[in-house]
């Protein structure tokens, strides 16, 4: 080889060498944001100055929580499962009542564990944070609302205001091919449920699990799917349901009529099988104040307004229905 060539081909690896040495890595996808809650993208959240915005799909994000904990004017601990409603909700509210605007806190963790809440002193901790936020009004079922009153968490009265029936969620297409609540007790039909420990919900289920197929029915969907693992028990079904469907992780599952509406409203691959009125169950859902509430006087605020026509028409968009004075179908 010519030596001008040489020292030319030389060069030329030379400059190639850490090219070459270079590991090259496939480009990873990126996080499917509409398939992971938060589901909002943080318009669930009335703070108007919201600093710097870091929230990370599956990492950083905490989407049962809404607002500014700084120095809130009224706390909400709201049963989640409508908490698709609750920025319009709190929107509607903050515009009839300018005063709140930004200075509404809310939560919509399940019922239950809202209660533990509550019995701490309002404090809680979520992955590596702990704050306190003590509640003035609490909302969930009518039932619910009614027994902390007697165990004397809440005030007096107990106001309902709206009411849900239930629905058995399933991804688009139906691969599970359910047809009905019968099928759940199948054994190669995975489910997600709602856990009874702390989840209200679960109790209306079990209703309607026997309505369908008597008791054995609701021991092969909450015990015997549950210990071979058919059954996987949720700890926020509102979330977890349908992002378990949506992973495939399961194949049907049982929740309130509104989230499956939500979720198709939302454009995910979610649709929803109907129960029939004679297997359904309905639910009134109420709220009360909480006792020794710093802002008694905003919860009875939020109170009188969750069934003012103007609320009742946002819970509407969902599915539910008015609340009519009719006692539960359970």
């Amino acid at each position: 080889m010519h030596k001008r060539s040489f020292r030319t081909a030389l060069a030329a690896a030379a400059f190639l060498m850490p090219i070459l040495a270079t590991p090259t890595f496939a480009a990873q996808p990126a996080p499917q944001a509409d398939v992971f809650p938060p589901w909002q993208h943080g318009e669930n959240n009335d703070a108007t100055n919201r600093g710097l915005e870091f929230t990370v799909t599956q990492v950083d994000d905490l989407a049962d929580f809404h607002g500014d904990i700084t120095d809130p004017k009224l706390v909400l601990y709201v049963g989640g499962n409508y908490f698709f409603a609750m920025a319009p909700l709190v929107a509607e509210f903050e515009n009839e009542h300018p005063d709140y605007k930004g200075r509404i806190y809310w939560e919509t963790i399940p019922p239950g564990l809202l209660v533990k809440q509550i019995e701490a002193g309002g404090t809680i901790t979520s992955g590596n944070m702990t704050w306190t936020a003590k509640p003035d009004a609490y909302l969930a079922g009518l039932k619910k609302v009614d027994a902390l009153i007697g165990q004397g968490l809440l005030a007096d009265p107990a106001v309902p205001y709206a009411t849900n029936t239930l629905t058995i969620m399933v991804p688009k297409g139906n691969p599970g091919h359910v047809t009905g609540l019968a099928d759940l007790g199948k054994p190669d039909v995975r489910l997600a449920m709602p856990n009874p420990e702390f989840e209200g919900i679960a109790r209306q289920i079990e209703a309607s699990l026997k309505k369908a197929g008597g008791q054995a029915l609701a021991d092969a969907v909450y015990k015997t799917k549950v210990a071979d693992r058919s059954t996987i028990l949720t700890h926020i079904h509102h979330r977890q349901t349908p992002l378990f469907l949506m992973q495939g992780r399961a194949e049907a599952g049982v929740t309130w009529q509104s989230e499956a509406m939500f979720q198709e409203q939302a454009g995910h691959p979610i649709s929803y099988v109907d129960i029939p009125a004679s297997e359904n169950t309905t639910a009134i859902y109420a709220g009360a104040v909480v006792k020794g509430a710093p802002h008694k006087e905003a919860a009875k605020l939020w109170l009188s307004f969750v069934h003012s026509p103007q609320a009742l028409s946002i819970f509407e968009r969902y599915g539910f229905k008015p609340y009519t004075g009719k006692a539960p179908t359970d």
